[in-house]
């Protein structure tokens, strides 16, 4: 197998069971019931979402607390998907740049879309800077337009790359572990602490990139609100 096989779509009798890697995360979620005394596990979970949310609704307005549930569900998504694909024998569906991107276009256009509804003057002058020079207005409005169009496409691609190149490195590592072994084995024990320095790294950039997507998505919401 090639290096970028463990990132093609898994699939099984010709099904592809990329669905089952991204709803499979949320049946490891502990479901709510009415009982006064719930479980750790439940306690920890309604802790870590309540700081979740407290943390995306910090730059926005009471007029974006409206987003607070699906803002907050694609964040938990983002982190179950990206922690369990650091998993042996697993597939993290964000590594597919068409997943990413159907995460990311969707959610900007609809920020977009919220601007121009309620306030499209001030939407629409964030693509000329005040007090810009006459003949640079239409260089200006057309880079500001790419720049915006840009937005999503940047989103889907930073997500993606993070962790395809972090799982990319794992693998090479670890294959020079493997191969190393026995025939310097001092060197060996080197690439694997190396390697488990990294696995902790990636862990970190699994959590980071789910909350910089997430974040990034409110700053643009806030723009248009």
């Amino acid at each position: 197998l090639s290096f970028f096989d463990q990132f093609s779509s898994p699939s099984l009798l010709g099904i592809p069971l990329v669905l089952i890697s991204m709803t499979f995360p949320a049946l490891l979620l502990p479901s709510q019931d009415n009982r006064w005394v719930t479980s750790r596990l439940s306690t920890l979970q309604l802790w870590t979402v309540n700081q979740i949310t407290k943390q995306i609704m910090m730059p926005l307005d009471k007029k974006g607390h409206k987003w607070a549930l699906i803002l907050t569900s694609l964040m938990v998504f983002l982190l179950l998907i990206n922690l369990l694909g650091l998993l042996p024998y697993t597939f993290t569906p964000t590594t597919q740049l068409s997943m990413s991107l159907a995460l990311a276009f969707p959610l900007w256009l609809a920020t977009l879309l919220t601007g121009l509804r309620n306030q499209p003057s001030i939407t629409l002058g964030h693509l000329l800077p005040e007090g810009t020079p006459t003949p640079l207005i239409p260089a200006l409005v057309l880079i500001e337009t790419t720049s915006l169009l840009i937005r999503p496409i940047a989103l889907g691609v930073r997500l993606t790359a993070n962790l395809t190149a972090g799982h990319l490195l794992i693998q090479l590592i670890s294959t020079a572990t493997i191969s190393l072994m026995t025939t310097m084995p001092v060197v060996s024990l080197l690439t694997f602490l190396i390697l488990l320095l990294l696995t902790i790294l990636e862990v970190a950039v699994a959590m980071i990139q789910a909350y910089v997507f997430v974040l990034l998505l409110s700053l643009y919401l806030q723009e248009n609100i």
